[in-house]
């Protein structure tokens, strides 16, 4: 009703296109997060209830809903009220066995529940007790509203709020976030600046980079299903890698893109690559965006060139500050960045895509305040086929989000050595060009994979080492 609305504003690019593929393809659940907490404590439910209530009073992006037919342009409505839905279930009767596969049933059918965009706010929990003191938190929204780090700022509010509420406490009092500041933020920006930018970044690219003879699968009409498999470096590896880009003034996210970045040109038997990489899209001239909470992240092409006469550490600081450059363009929509290159608009412009997460997001995991969090899952889904996820602590673990109907669980175990190898190789050999890294991967056991180039069809061997 026209006396609860708050607010008015336009979308941003993300959040247009987004919107635009969960319109046009309802039936596939994109861009629908669903996280799942297993914590134990004395939870005080209706404290937890109090305290998601007062989260999206104090976020905006939490009351927001959108509105797009009639419309030239969709606009985003924020509310002045809503009522956050939280369920709570009792599985306490049932034994472990049957829990897990309740569980396994309900998270399907949570997924399969698509989110009325008109209706806020776009996000639902369940609380399921599975003991007297353990607890399943299911956690389902839109990308939409919330990106990953906005998720942590929610968390966190979350927890500050329930613990001073346990404690017969007010929460701290803060200025929640308004998404409207990003928006206009990004009204202010320069467009054909950004334009040439991406030309120069996209000059002589023609199609994405093919990882079609990759697809033993190659099932489109299968039901689509998104699979997750994920493999860690060794504690000793991780330390010193860490050490290694510390050193050389370089970041892990740097170099687990190179790692990729050699990989699908060895793949595709192309020196010239292009994948896709998430950036917070956080600018640092906003004022406050580090504790905005809304969909920020931005997905962008990262053109690289594969010399293998260069020498690794360079060749990564030279990818390092092309990365850097990228950020200061990052707002440019990607349906615009791709007018930018030669790829006809119906052809997406890569293949695949890499995220590393933030250190925070495997820290939080102890900062549960009463509450101690055992475990977290997260479930989403792109309409990108393969998804590499990198993510920090003491183990270094790659993982890979693939598109069952293109790729089989034998195949993506072979890329995901494939990764481990060359990371290993990175600690140990950094002082070696290109070409010598790559050789290393053939000194010991053999995994066959076949060349994408048509050129070059043949089996190349790739060690796998434990």
């Amino acid at each position: 009703m026209r006396e609860n609305i708050q607010d008015i504003y336009p979308l941003s690019p993300i959040q247009h296109g987004m919107l635009f593929h969960c319109l046009h393809a309802p039936e596939m659940e994109l861009y629908h997060s669903q996280s799942v907490y297993t914590f134990s404590g004395n939870l005080n439910i209706d404290a937890f209830k109090y305290a998601w209530q007062q989260v999206a009073t104090r976020h905006t992006i939490l009351r927001t809903s959108f509105y797009w037919e009639e419309l030239d342009k969709p606009l985003q409505v924020v509310h002045q009220q809503v009522e956050v839905p939280v369920d709570h279930q009792d599985w306490q009767e049932l034994d472990p066995l049957e829990q897990q596969e309740r569980l396994k049933s309900f998270l399907e059918s949570d997924r399969s529940r698509r989110f009325d965009f008109s209706q806020a706010p776009l996000m639902r929990l369940t609380i399921i007790q599975i003991q007297e003191h353990t607890y399943y938190l299911v956690w389902s929204s839109n990308l939409l509203i919330l990106d990953g780090w906005s998720y942590l700022l929610v968390l966190n509010d979350v927890i500050e709020i329930y613990e001073a509420y346990c404690q017969g406490q007010d929460a701290p009092l803060r200025n929640g976030s308004c998404f409207k500041d990003y928006i206009k933020w990004l009204k202010q920006q320069d467009l054909s600046k950004a334009e040439e930018f991406w030309r120069q970044q996209l000059n002589g690219v023609k199609e994405p980079t093919p990882l079609t003879n990759l697809y033993p699968n190659n099932l489109p009409n299968l039901e689509e299903r998104y699979e997750d498999i994920q493999i860690s470096l060794s504690e000793v590896i991780t330390r010193n890698l860490d050490a290694l880009a510390r050193q050389h003034h370089l970041t892990m996210n740097t170099i687990v893109q190179g790692a990729w970045a050699i990989l699908l040109s060895h793949y595709s038997g192309k020196n010239d690559v292009i994948y896709g990489c998430t950036t917070s899209g956080r600018p640092v001239d906003l004022e406050g965006s580090e504790s905005m909470v809304g969909e920020m992240v931005n997905t962008l092409p990262v053109h690289v060139k594969i010399d293998l006469d260069e020498y690794l550490l360079s060749w990564l600081q030279q990818l390092q500050t092309q990365l850097i450059e990228l950020r200061e363009y990052e707002y440019y929509p990607l349906v615009d960045i791709q007018k930018c290159s030669k790829v006809l608009g119906n052809v997406p412009l890569f293949e695949s895509f890499v995220v590393f997460e933030n250190q925070k997001t495997g820290n939080f995991l102890q900062e549960w305040g009463s509450l101690n969090i055992s475990e977290q899952t997260s479930y989403y889904k792109t309409n990108y086929p393969l998804n590499i996820v990198g993510y920090p602590g003491s183990e270094l673990t790659i993982g890979i989000n693939y598109d069952f109907r293109r790729f089989d669980a034998a195949t993506i175990m072979n890329i995901l050595e494939h990764l481990k190898i060359l990371l290993e190789g990175i600690v140990t050999n950094s002082q070696v060009r290109l070409k010598e890294l790559l050789l290393l991967t053939e000194q010991t056991p053999h995994i066959k994979i076949l060349m994408l180039d048509k050129e070059m069809s043949l089996n190349l061997d790739f060690a796998l080492t434990n």
